[in-house]
């Protein structure tokens, strides 16, 4: 099953008009607030430009890209956690999904009504994050009041551990921390996982954006403080473009994008970008069969990255012939990648990298 991108922001940034560019699915883009009750999802190819050759070079009866699923989530307001604008609803949308892609609106449109009726993405970002972030104080507590009640019936070194944890996120929270930027130990970080908080999960900030300002990068001065974070992953998109160029051919796509000094479309960016926000990577496999592109966490060992294929290859993995997808092509074929010493034999210790092309040997 696909992992999920919940795509959130206040009413009429650009949500819905992403999303239908991005899967080419038509949804309502009515211009007022709550316009999308139901959460829209769609299952996007992961662009990947190694596929294409490795097929003609193993001359493949197909290609078949890697996928994740983009879930398109109504609107949220200011006291969502409270359940303003069906906020708890919309809430637990949001608690279903993998990672957060917010878009934040940066391009002014007299036409387009703003909810809080100025364009200001950087105080749209705090919104949304202390949404979030009230929404996990409330799970938060609840958790601590339950671990308090077994701790009453007898104490265990577990139980007071995940009390510790729980009070160090409640009070990161307080202060308006988000979850995902403190450090956790792995065993902290599964416990809190169990809860579904949303500020652990992965952000990627997605800021709709007008052409003009696209080419002149002037998007940027609106951001202030968030543009200044490391930890932040901020893309800039223009919304209504990106409607166009769906509808588009390829030689049309590139000629509008060289027009405007743009090598890729933005939602291809969106989508690698949230593919790499998932902590995700791709090994490849090629034949005559078919090119195929398949997704592993990253630090995936190989009779994991076997098992994505079929799972009885994990428990008889054997070992894997691992070649780089560069030396492949430039060797023109695994034969020659073999002869020159450009083809690995590795073990079941082996981390995986991006970019792997693989051959598995497994036992009957």
């Amino acid at each position: 099953m696909p992992l999920q991108i919940g795509i959130v922001g206040l009413p009429n940034v650009g949500k819905s008009t992403l999303f239908q560019a991005i899967t080419k699915k038509a949804v309502d883009c009515a211009n007022f607030p709550f316009c999308t009750i139901d959460p829209n999802v769609g299952v996007v190819e992961v662009p990947d430009e190694r596929l294409e050759p490795l097929a003609k070079m193993s001359k493949s009866g197909r290609i078949v890209p890697t996928v994740i699923e983009f879930v398109d989530i109504a609107g949220l307001v200011k006291g969502a956690a409270e359940g303003q604008g069906l906020g708890n609803k919309f809430l637990a949308h949001i608690r279903e999904c993998d990672a957060i892609a917010q878009v934040l609106r940066s391009f002014d449109d007299p036409n387009v009504i703003h909810v809080d009726g100025t364009i200001n993405p950087e105080r749209d970002a705090e919104t949304i994050g202390i949404e979030l972030a009230l929404a996990d104080m409330e799970t938060v507590d609840k958790r601590l009041q339950s671990v308090a009640r077994q701790l009453k019936s007898g104490k265990t070194k577990e139980l007071e551990a995940l009390q510790v944890t729980l009070e160090r996120a409640k009070a990161a929270l307080e202060q308006g921390t988000q979850l995902r930027d403190m450090e956790w130990t792995e065993d902290e970080s599964k416990e809190l996982k169990q809860l579904s908080l949303l500020t652990m999960k992965p952000m990627l900030y997605v800021v709709n954006v007008s052409e003009e300002q696209l080419q002149d990068g002037s998007w940027k001065s609106k951001l202030g403080k968030l543009s200044a974070s490391s930890t932040c992953r901020i893309i800039p998109v223009c919304a209504k473009m990106e409607a166009e160029l769906a509808s588009m051919t390829c030689d049309e796509k590139k000629e509008y994008l060289a027009s405007l000094n743009q090598i890729e479309s933005g939602l291809d960016r969106v989508i690698k970008e949230a593919y790499d926000v998932l902590g995700l990577i791709t090994f490849l496999t090629t034949g005559e069969m078919e090119t195929r592109a398949w997704t592993v966490k990253k630090g995936a060992k190989a009779p994991q990255a076997a098992g994505v294929i079929h799972t009885d290859f994990e428990k008889n993995f054997i070992r894997a012939e691992i070649t780089n997808w560069q030396d492949l092509l430039k060797c023109g074929g695994e034969v020659a990648c073999r002869e020159k010493g450009l083809t690995r034999i590795e073990g079941k210790d082996y981390v995986m990298r991006d970019g792997d092309t693989c051959f598995f040997r497994v036992g009957v």
